[in-house]
């Protein structure tokens, strides 16, 4: 198949998840015979931190207008199989009618953060990556939250067609490696700062800090405020690029997780940073929400917090019993979270969207 995507971005892995998971896409799409063009609208804050110029398994354009790029899109629709807009195409509304009217075969939304864009329609906001009329037209919409998430996308915007497309790791880039000085510590988290996840990292980082003022506490991310809570074991490393990912998360026995409010509400919302950690072979702590255990199996393949103390826990376990889990985790993951996996995924959904509705 030939599938032109129109996204968010996927050269720049700065402040979002789209990147690094349609890079492991793109590769495995690629492996099982298929092409992917991947459309991009060259904007100042991902142009300023792009650690990706091309890809090596598929086609990227970067445009800086969308009517610059206009002929070259309709001349790659013209022949593809597949054509799909996502959440946070900066040119969504656009995009999608011009997707609609093409002559690709199956016309699909693919919706990252289904989460957030249900919370800001319950806000009575302006989604200005959907289309006006809802997701109707398309022939499948596909979303990253899996759970009731697909329901509602079928009441409130009108999909006719659903099937979830989770997220996923590529195991050639994430795997355990030797630890990093910089990147030592006895429990680590890794991500951008959000306000949403503050209390959750709080509850299960921030306060077991002060609690455990002989261990070390490491954080890697961007966007921290200056007012962030730090503590004397607490440090921080500013923006680590993807190739750096598996390095820090190897680098401690045991990482957290946290997932947005919206998402983790809504449930059956895996982060990419939950299958990277596990493929990593680190041990995972992360906030409980309904669909976690279809995942990963709560005790022995992923340890839960919903308080203070659960987090307290989990750090006075032995290093054995953290690389027990760990390993467990690693497994799971190389069976059921892979890119591969996703691709076969991905191709099952769009067989059978011409004919039935995916439930």
């Amino acid at each position: 198949m030939k599938l032109v995507i129109f996204g968010l971005t996927v050269s720049s892995s700065w402040g979002n998840g789209h990147a690094t998971l349609w890079r492991a896409l793109i590769k495995a799409l690629h492996r099982r015979g298929h092409r992917v063009v991947f459309f991009e609208k060259d904007v100042s804050y991902y142009a300023d931190q792009r650690d990706l110029t091309a890809l090596s398994t598929g086609q990227l354009h970067i445009y800086s207008d969308w009517e610059g790029v206009l002929p070259l899109a309709r001349r790659e629709l013209a022949d593809a199989d597949v054509a799909m807009v996502t959440s946070y195409c900066p040119d969504g509304v656009t995009a999608s009618n011009l997707v609609l009217t093409s002559p690709a075969e199956l016309r699909t939304f693919y919706d990252l953060d289904t989460p957030v864009t249900l919370s800001r329609l319950d806000a009575g906001e302006n989604v200005d990556y959907l289309p006006p009329g809802g997701l109707g037209d398309f022939d499948l919409v596909l979303s990253y939250t899996g759970g009731d998430a697909l329901t509602q996308l079928k009441n409130r915007l009108g999909a006719r067609r659903v099937a979830p497309l989770y997220g996923s790791v590529d195991p050639e880039v994430h795997y355990p490696v030797a630890p990093r000085e910089e990147f030592q510590a006895d429990f680590s988290y890794l991500g951008t700062y959000a306000e949403d996840r503050q209390a959750a990292l709080e509850a299960f980082f921030i306060e077991p800090a002060r609690r455990l003022p002989g261990k070390r506490f490491l954080i890697g991310g961007a966007q921290y405020p200056e007012d962030f809570p730090w503590s004397d074991n607490i440090f921080f490393v500013r923006h680590i690029p993807p190739p750096d990912h598996p390095a820090f998360f190897s680098s401690s026995p045991l990482t957290l997780n946290i997932t947005r409010r919206a998402m983790a509400e809504m449930g059956y919302c895996p982060s990419g940073r939950l299958f990277e950690a596990a493929a990593c072979g680190t041990a995972l702590l992360s906030d409980a929400w309904e669909g976690l255990d279809a995942f990963y199996t709560p005790g022995s393949e992923i340890l839960l917090a919903r308080k203070t103390d659960d987090a307290m826990q989990a750090l006075e376990r032995s290093r054995e019993e953290l690389a027990r889990i760990a390993h467990a985790a690693r497994e799971r993951t190389l069976d059921e979270h892979t890119c591969d996996r996703r691709a076969q995924d991905l191709e099952q959904a769009l067989a059978l969207a011409p004919v039935m509705s995916y439930e």
